[in-house]
């Protein structure tokens, strides 16, 4: 790996399998950044606990599922150490001493974290731990000295914080140890679940990248379209229509052709969704392939995991020996 290109850190919470969601939202993006940044992709298993702290029992095996999802798709272990976040101790420890640095009132203004309190019922009966997981977040990055960060848009604001507690760190020990790490924006930042709301395991409106074509095509058949058209032949309205948005994805080069089609009455909604199954499937097919051969090998896997591990377990170490040495405990 070239020491002379800009490092990003990625993470995924490991919840199982992935969707389209997480491969457009995410994934892709990061599969195009390994060629051109230094890339760490780390399984944030110690932020699942934020939320569901009693669910231990099943991140392991989902740990192993992302991580055979992340190498179908394309991620090269080869140019990305791909690692489990709790597998690298060191992370506990920064955040631990950022936690020092920042305050409850700020955490308490992050949007993000009031949208999932909110969604989660969460508003009044918050853990120390969920309001402060944007400060782990801060450390999984400042730990590798990332210089980037690929997030969508709702993730933005934790890169800001992190941005700022470096900042405060730097100053506050009078050493410059981190970089404040720049925004990667994802083109495509968010695809619509079948339902039309965003895609989630838990609202069971997901496409999984697992997914059969037969189960596709069962899939899309019942995704949200516009239930003002009774009729092939009566006006669509593309805008508001899931399988529209996942043509914009997949099948960019006939967008306006299809809307205008749909505008006028001449595409069915039907045939629409059929088109678009077999596109998907298609999309899929070659990443199911390859997960055929990690689902068979899983113990190849686990190497892969235990060699990001031990990677990521070096640079982490030399950033904290920096740390202890700012802050006069080494």
């Amino acid at each position: 790996m070239g020491q002379d290109k800009k490092r990003i850190l990625s993470g995924m919470r490991p919840t199982g399998r992935l969707h389209l969601g997480n491969y457009v939202g995410a994934l892709e993006n990061w599969i195009q950044l390994q060629n051109t940044y230094h890339s760490f992709h780390m399984v944030a298993d110690w932020h699942m606990l934020t939320t569901a702290p009693e669910a231990t029992r099943e991140i392991r095996d989902n740990c192993i599922e992302v991580v055979i999802d992340w190498l179908s798709a394309g991620l090269d272990p080869h140019k990305s150490p791909l690692f489990v976040q709790s597998h690298v101790r060191e992370h506990a420890e920064l955040y631990l001493i950022l936690s020092m640095l920042i305050t409850v009132a700020r955490l308490q203004r992050n949007p993000t974290v009031k949208e999932q309190a909110r969604d989660l019922g969460l508003e009044s009966n918050m853990s120390f731990g969920h309001l402060g997981y944007p400060v782990l977040q801060a450390a999984d990055i400042l730990l590798y000295k990332a210089d980037a960060v690929p997030v969508g848009e709702d993730q933005a604001p934790h890169v800001e914080i992190t941005r700022e507690m470096a900042k405060r760190f730097n100053f506050v020990y009078n050493r410059e140890v981190f970089p404040e790490p720049e925004t990667i924006l994802t083109r495509f930042a968010r695809l619509p679940g079948l339902d039309g709301k965003k895609m989630s395991k838990s609202l069971s409106n997901s496409i999984f990248l697992s997914d059969t074509a037969e189960t596709i095509q069962k899939k899309v058949m019942q995704a949200y379209t516009d239930p003002t058209r009774i009729r092939k032949t009566d006006p669509g309205h593309p805008e508001g229509c899931v399988v529209f948005a996942y043509h914009q994805k997949f099948e960019p080069g006939t967008v306006k052709q299809v809307e205008c089609d749909c505008i006028e009455g001449k595409l069915g909604c039907v045939e629409h969704k059929r088109q678009m199954a077999k596109k998907l499937a298609e999309v899929l097919a070659p990443i199911q392939e390859r997960r055929v051969y990690y689902e068979s090998h899983r113990s190849e896997v686990q190497d892969i995991i235990a060699d990001g591990d031990k990677q990521a377990r070096d640079v982490a170490s030399k950033t904290m020996s920096e740390v202890r040495q700012a802050m006069d405990l080494e």
